[in-house]
């Protein structure tokens, strides 16, 4: 175990060293087994952090992101958290004033984050595969740069479902949902409405 963990910090810091050289724009340290974000990291790239526009978490063991990463990371333009443990986004995601599009899917919120409905540029939202059965519809609709959510396999309620959710695919810019819902709780024949559909202007 302890060679398997020791292989992982090499993994990570070879990763975060590729990122400083080369001057990449993108993080990428899916599937290193963190459980955390590494402090270290910050101090590393404290002089390039506004150069990283992509970062990507996917496949790890994360169950939360701490306000840091977030003021820290605030030129973001793509978020990848996919596969992890988070149940929550800090308040502090409201920096990421830049960010187009945020992979929230195999995770375990139980609550649509709605603080990702305060960004100004979002375009994509992805949280297939939680637990979601609400949605805040009226702050979607609001949104001014949203064209795509997807809610697939969440056990959305049948008031979102057949009542709610058909307000946003009434936004006057092109917007695509993808909401079926064929989880152990869902009700198929609820969700025919919102199955990738694509309105034009």
């Amino acid at each position: 175990m302890l060679r398997k963990m020791g292989e992982a910090v090499a993994r990570v810091a070879r990763k975060v060293n590729e990122t400083v050289e080369s001057g990449s724009d993108t993080l990428d340290l899916a599937e290193c087994k963190l459980v955390s974000f590494p402090i270290g990291i910050y101090k590393i790239l404290r002089n390039v952090s506004d150069q990283i526009h992509l970062i990507t978490l996917a496949n790890n063991e994360l169950k939360s992101l701490t306000s840091k990463f977030m003021t820290t990371f605030s030129q973001l333009r793509e978020l990848r958290l996919e596969g992890n443990y988070l149940y929550r986004l800090p308040n502090e995601v409201s920096s990421l004033q830049h960010l187009q599009a945020i992979d929230l899917s195999r995770n375990q919120f139980q609550d649509f984050p709605e603080q990702l409905t305060n960004l100004p540029k979002l375009e994509t939202i992805n949280l297939e595969e939680n637990e979601i059965v609400d949605v805040p519809v009226e702050k979607l609709a609001a949104m001014p740069a949203l064209r795509v959510i997807n809610l697939r396999l969440n056990p959305l309620s049948a008031e979102v479902q057949c009542d709610q959710l058909p307000q946003v695919l009434a936004l006057p810019f092109p917007t695509m949902l993808d909401c079926m819902n064929y989880g152990a709780n869902s009700y198929p024949s609820l969700s025919c409405f919102c199955h990738s559909i694509k309105k034009s202007n």
